[in-house]
């Protein structure tokens, strides 16, 4: 349950940051509830090996390098998903940036929810 709520959360977060960035464009709620998916399978899968192997640059960044990798992220989920598309890096770049300050939001008051 737990996931699925996750899950949608995610997908929120994906229109909300979309109607932000006039570069980022989803069709339909569907292709939202797929684009979460995908990032997060995407996130579990690909991006501990892409942090793995760029260690050296992501240190002499301090960290700032992490970035980059969540905008790969996301132009690949824009490669994978018909019906999202994503213009160039920099629109992923920031998008992937909101994305993860709306996921911490959201996330922040289903804790809080839960806590009261």
């Amino acid at each position: 349950m737990k996931l699925l709520a996750q899950l949608i959360i995610s997908a929120l977060a994906v229109v909300i940051a979309s109607f932000l960035f006039k570069g980022v464009e989803v069709d339909s709620v569907f292709t939202a509830i797929l684009v979460a998916a995908v990032l997060a399978v995407l996130n579990a899968l690909i991006k501990p090996i892409l942090v793995i192997l760029t260690i050296p640059i992501t240190i002499v960044t301090l960290g700032l390098f992490l970035l980059v990798i969540n905008a790969a992220m996301v132009l690949l989920a824009g490669k994978i998903v018909p019906g999202f598309h994503v213009d160039g890096f920099w629109t992923a770049f920031f998008f992937s940036i909101i994305l993860t300050l709306i996921n911490s939001v959201f996330n922040a008051l289903g804790n809080q929810e839960r806590n009261s």
